[in-house]
């Protein structure tokens, strides 16, 4: 075949010269015969006559016509398809493919300097949660990251990460949600820690692929064998949600536990029992909770269930359990959000345990000036929690919020600190030093033993809020604002020592979604955006 014949054929677009050079002379016998066609129709016994003696008369026009439709249709889709190469099993996308070989050459070299990751692990000592444990600093060991850059990047279409993953030896867990006309939906899913690679993704509920998952809100939990994660489901508006488990190794749900609601907050675990709060759906200028009264939940609950199993063990009312609860010794503290303001602690044994010692399920409810949705913290004899006016999605006219401390075993005040905004995410704690972020942009440090004593407070910006939760090491804060900007603190005086942006470059978040918490772990921060995807950052070559 002759080299210019097959490039024709290869490249539609060689074709466009030869098929202008004729329109010139083709033009006009076309418009004549598109021209009579058009008369005879409107007389259909000339045509009737036509077709009998000379079709050719009648047809050529139309075979004309279809023709040059044809070419043009062929030429002015070429760089669609162009544009789709790829996208199907027989073709590649050889500069998809040189860019994850770069990719792949970067992440070698990153992690020739800081090493890999610590090898797979069958079984773990502690169950994984929300921050990592009761004290929510988001550290779970390891160097204190600095000089950022991308290891990798894992992305879904139109995917936003709202959640704070969890890393157990060398796999990261994590879940995203997808705002959709009807409603959202979402996908859990395991990565490979050195590539970000997916070694599963499950988006569905049941086995045959029917129910679509909704979006999710709420981070995963671990248990202590590693063998199980459960998240719940659902956003604000949704009801009709579950808690959900899946196996670790498979991404196989086995089980699900309905409820009338969602739940938003996080679960936490200890031993075999998983705590989680299904939050009420709040609608109206009087913000009360929506549904029947005679369904249990409506205003909404807090719930332990048996991971073996998936059997619910027992339900406890509480209004709008929004919080993630931190569970210390048998007892989960979770906070009571709208039309509750108040922090509740909770015996999460079975029903029947309690009844044989005469123990009821709530231990003390304690009231709070404010709804309180964040997560608690629990550190020594402590109890944190955050609270305010506003919410994640509405601040407030005239702003205010409170951290408070209260003791863990009575559940009186012990001290308390107010600020200027709301304090909506996990208050992070670590060394008798607490860090706290508030809504208006600033991240605030207390000084635990000293009756939350303000160390430093830094704005990291004048036009975004704070809602996500920060972590703390030994020496750095790393804190994520809503327009995707990840600050790099330290921890002594709180000065900025760098700003990362984690939305995409050509896609900047517009609806302020950044509200992933990082997680700090192996030398590496694991965060999410709102159009960036869920990253892992690492140590470059220089450090600030």
């Amino acid at each position: 075949m002759p080299v210019d014949v097959a490039f024709s054929l290869l490249n539609p677009l060689a074709v466009v010269p030869v098929f202008v050079n004729a329109g010139a002379a083709v033009l006009p016998a076309l418009i004549a015969g598109l021209g009579s066609a058009l008369a005879l129709l409107l007389k259909p016994r000339e045509v009737a006559r036509l077709i009998r003696s000379k079709p050719w008369t009648v047809l050529m026009p139309l075979v004309l016509a279809l023709v040059i439709w044809g070419l043009w249709h062929w030429t002015t889709a070429a760089p669609a398809r162009a544009a789709r190469v790829g996208e199907t099993s027989d073709e590649t996308d050889w500069v998809k493919v040189a860019l994850e070989i770069i990719q792949q050459e970067n992440r070698a070299k990153l992690l020739g300097r800081v090493g890999s990751s610590a090898a797979p692990q069958s079984t773990s000592s502690i169950a994984r949660y929300f921050r990592g444990g009761v004290d929510r600093s988001g550290y779970l060991g390891g160097p204190s990251p600095r000089g950022l850059v991308q290891l990798w990047n894992f992305t879904e279409e139109s995917a936003l990460y709202c959640i704070s993953p969890i890393v157990s030896g060398n796999s990261v867990y994590g879940a995203s949600c997808v705002l959709d006309a009807g409603g959202s939906y979402g996908s859990i899913f395991c990565l490979d820690a050195d590539t970000g690679k997916p070694r599963w993704t499950t988006t569905h509920k049941d086995a045959a692929g029917t129910q679509e998952f909704k979006g999710f809100f709420s981070s995963p939990a671990l248990s202590a064998d590693g063998r199980s994660l459960v998240i719940g489901q659902g956003l604000h508006e949704d009801k009709d949600s579950e808690l959900v488990c899946l196996d670790t190794a498979t991404g196989r749900v086995r089980w699900l536990v309905p409820t009338p609601l969602h739940i938003e907050g996080s679960p936490s675990i200890a031993g075999d029992i998983v705590v989680a709060g299904a939050g009420a759906i709040e609608k109206g200028p009087d913000h009360k909770p929506q549904g029947h009264p005679e369904k249990e939940g409506n205003p909404g609950f807090v719930m332990g269930v048996r991971i073996s199993d998936g059997k619910l063990l027992w339900r406890c009312p509480v209004n709008d359990p929004e919080s993630s609860p931190a569970i210390f010794d048998g007892i989960a503290y979770i906070g009571s959000g709208l039309n509750g303001n108040a922090v509740v602690a909770i015996r999460i044994a079975p029903g029947d345990e309690l009844s044989s010692q005469q123990l009821e399920r709530i231990v003390w409810k304690t009231p709070t000036d404010y709804p309180a949705t964040g997560a608690v913290s629990v550190t020594d004899d402590l109890v944190l929690v955050g609270c305010g006016k506003g919410d994640f999605v509405v601040s407030a006219v005239d702003p205010e919020g409170l951290v408070i401390a209260l003791d863990r075993l009575t559940g009186s005040q012990r001290w308390r600190v107010k600020l200027p905004d709301a304090v909506l995410g996990a208050i992070a704690v670590r060394d008798g030093k607490a860090i706290v972020p508030v809504r208006n942009g600033e991240i605030v440090a207390l000084d635990v033993t000293h009756n939350g004593a303000i160390l430093w407070r830094t704005r990291l910006n004048d036009a975004s809020a704070i809602l996500a939760a920060p972590a703390l090491t030994d020496s750095t804060v790393y804190a994520v604002s809503c327009d995707g900007y990840l600050a790099v603190l330290d921890a002594s005086d709180g000065r900025i020592v760098e700003k990362i942006y984690l939305n995409a470059p050509n896609k900047p978040g517009e609806l302020g979604l950044s509200t992933s918490a990082p997680l700090i772990a192996n030398n590496r921060v694991y965060v999410g955006s709102e159009t960036g995807g869920l990253q892992a950052l690492i140590s470059g070559n220089k450090r600030p």
